[in-house]
C-alpha cells in the first residue's frame, strides 16, 4: 500500500467518524475566538504598529534571536512584561505552542518527573514527548492525585526534581486550576510549578495579570502568557527567574533555531499590555457579558464555569457538528470540538464570550441554541 493510500484511508476514517476537519472562513457573530478583549482589530494596536513602522521598526526579524534577529523591541517587551507580571525576567516566543513545547522539553532534565494535568494543552504534550524527563498524567484538577504521582515516583527510586504542569484556566472546559493548593504541593515536594496562563492573562487578577499573579516571582514558579488571545496579537512570554531565561536561550531548541518574532508585533504586544493595565473597564464589561451568558446558557446545558469559556457537552460527534452547523447557518460562529482535542464521548460546542459581541447578541445566541438543540 502506498503512502498516499494510507493517508486517504486515514482521512476516510475521520470522515466516517465525523472527525474530519476543514478550514472555513470566519462568518457570523464571534462566539468562537480567543480575542476576549476585542484587541485583535483594535485601532490602538493598529496605531502602535504604524508608529513602530514609522520609527523604523522592521516587520521581519531577519534571523533567529541569537543571530541578527534580536531587536530592541523584543528586549523592551521582555523588560516591560517582567515588570508588569512581577517576574524576574521574560522571554518572547513566536507562539504559545513553541513556548510550551520548548519549556517542557528543555528545563526538566533526565531523571526528573513531570506530573501534568490530564487536560493540559497539546503543545505541552509535545514538550513532554520531546523532552528527557519522565511524565505522568494526573486526574484533572485533583491535587491528591498529583501528590500521589510524585510520592509513587519517589518510592520507586526517583531522585530528580518533580515538575507540576497545569493551565490556570482550561481552554475546553473553562474551569480553573486550584493554584494555591498546587503551589503548596510544589513547596512540600521541592517541585517546580509550570502554569499556562493562556486563557487567564488579561482577564483575571490585579490589572489583568492573570490567575497566577499572586504566585509570580517565586523561584519555583514559571508561567506562560500567550499574546494571541486576550492581548490580540501573537507570540507568548515565558516568565520566571533570570537563570531560567538564560538556560532557555542557551538550550531551548525551539527558541534557538526559530526565526525571531516580528519586532512590529513585539511593539503591538507592548501596547496591548498597557491597554490591559490602563483600561480595566474592558475587563468589567467582559465580566458582565460572561455573567449574562452563563445565566442564559446554563439552563440550556452549558457548564456554569464562571469564565469566558462555556462548553455545551453533547457527547456524540455527529450531534455536536449538526448543532454547530445549525448555529452557523443562523449567523453565530460557534464551533464543534471533537476528540482527540477533548476526551472520547465529550464532543461539545465551545462557546467563547468576547467583547466582539454585545448583550443583544448573547440573548439572541441563547434563543438560537435552544432551537438548535431541539
Amino acid at each position: 500500500m502506498s503512502l498516499l493510500d494510507v493517508h486517504r484511508l486515514h482521512l476516510e476514517d475521520l470522515f466516517r467518524r465525523d472527525r474530519k476537519r476543514r478550514l472555513v472562513p470566519r462568518t457570523g457573530r464571534d462566539f468562537s475566538s480567543n480575542d476576549y478583549l476585542a484587541l485583535a482589530a483594535a485601532p490602538e494596536l493598529r496605531d502602535a504598529v504604524i508608529r513602530a513602522l514609522e520609527r523604523g521598526v522592521p516587520i521581519g526579524s531577519g534571523g533567529s534571536r541569537l543571530l541578527r534577529g534580536n531587536h530592541e523591541e523584543h528586549e523592551a517587551l521582555e523588560q516591560e512584561a517582567a515588570a508588569f507580571f512581577g517576574s524576574a525576567s521574560a522571554l518572547f516566543f513566536s507562539s504559545g505552542y513553541a513556548a510550551n513545547a520548548t519549556l517542557l522539553s528543555t528545563l526538566p532534565q533526565r531523571g526528573d518527573l513531570i506530573v501534568h494535568d490530564a487536560l493540559i494543552h497539546a503543545s505541552s504534550h509535545e514538550g513532554l514527548r520531546l523532552g528527557r524527563a519522565e511524565s505522568a498524567a494526573a486526574l484533572h484538577n485533583d491535587v491528591a492525585d498529583f501528590e500521589a504521582q510524585i510520592v509513587r515516583w519517589r518510592k520507586q527510586g526517583g531522585m530528580g526534581r518533580a515538575w507540576i504542569a497545569v493551565e490556570s484556566l482550561y481552554s475546553m472546559d473553562g474551569d480553573r486550576a486550584p493554584l494555591d493548593d498546587l503551589a503548596a504541593l510544589a513547596d512540600r515536594h521541592e517541585a517546580m510549578l509550570v502554569i499556562d496562563e493562556a486563557h487567564a492573562t488579561g482577564l483575571f487578577g490585579p490589572d489583568g495579570r492573570g490567575l497566577a499573579a499572586r504566585l509570580e516571582g517565586r523561584e519555583n514558579v514559571v508561567t506562560v502568557r500567550t499574546c494571541g488571545k486576550a492581548m490580540g496579537c501573537e507570540g507568548a512570554l515565558v516568565c520566571g527567574d533570570a537563570m531560567m531565561r538564560d538556560f532557555l536561550v542557551n538550550r531551548g531548541r525551539g527558541f534557538i533555531f526559530s526565526t525571531a518574532p516580528s519586532p512590529a508585533i513585539a511593539a503591538a504586544v507592548r501596547a496591548a499590555m498597557r491597554i490591559i493595565r490602563d483600561e480595566p473597564e474592558r475587563r468589567s464589561r467582559l465580566h458582565r457579558l460572561m455573567a449574562l451568558a452563563q445565566a442564559r446558557l446554563a439552563p440550556l446545558g452549558a457548564t456554569a464555569t464562571g469564565s469566558q469559556i462555556l462548553p455545551v457537552i453533547l457527547g456524540a460527534d455527529a450531534r455536536t457538528m449538526r448543532a454547530a452547523a445549525r448555529l452557523q447557518a443562523d449567523g453565530y460562529d460557534v464551533r464543534g470540538i471533537r476528540p482527540p482535542t477533548v476526551p472520547d464521548g465529550s464532543a461539545r460546542l465551545r462557546i467563547s464570550i468576547t467583547l466582539n459581541v454585545d448583550e443583544q447578541a448573547v440573548e439572541a445566541l441563547a434563543d438560537a441554541l435552544g432551537e438548535a438543540l431541539r
